[in-house]
């Protein structure tokens, strides 16, 4: 069975942070693939572009190797997990453009779930996307901070 973690953040604000986002893939619980990466920054980047951003390129990499397995893919954000499920109705947002390239993705495979789970069962991908933002502050020369202004020194 094929396993994928998804998360994304905007950081050090959300709405219009730095945002990153992270995958990780493991087929029969051996870790095979992870992918971290900053999308952008300022205007138009939120949490919810990060998280669907984090699901899209989940998909795009499961379709080009696992199409015909069967899926789970695992996400802190309710958000998500409820509207790629059908069970919410997405309304407007700075998303929008993800969630539909999202829900296109998701309807080219054999079976996919995507199920949300606590933010504590999900601390590799979390974890990944923190590194994606951390290591693109260093490279810019910027503090590391999060949304509760901590001031991170590495």
């Amino acid at each position: 069975m094929i396993k994928a973690y998804i998360d994304g953040l905007t950081e050090p604000i959300n709405p219009n942070g730095i945002c990153t986002y992270a995958f990780i893939v493991y087929n029969d619980g051996k870790k095979i693939y992870e992918e971290c990466n900053v999308i952008g920054k300022g205007i138009g980047f939120s949490n919810n572009v990060a998280e669907y951003t984090a699901l899209v390129n989940a998909l795009k990499y499961l379709y080009l190797h696992f199409r015909d397995e069967d899926i789970t893919i695992y996400t802190d954000s309710q958000l998500v997990a409820n509207q790629i499920s059908g069970r919410w109705q997405a309304h407007e947002g700075l998303y929008l453009n993800k969630f539909d390239e999202a829900l296109k993705l998701s309807q080219m495979f054999y079976k996919l779930k995507v199920i949300w789970i606590p933010r504590e069962q999900n601390q590799e991908a979390d974890a990944l996307s923190r590194q994606a933002y951390e290591e693109y502050c260093k490279r810019s020369g910027i503090p590391i901070r999060y949304h509760d202004f901590k001031l991170i020194v590495k």
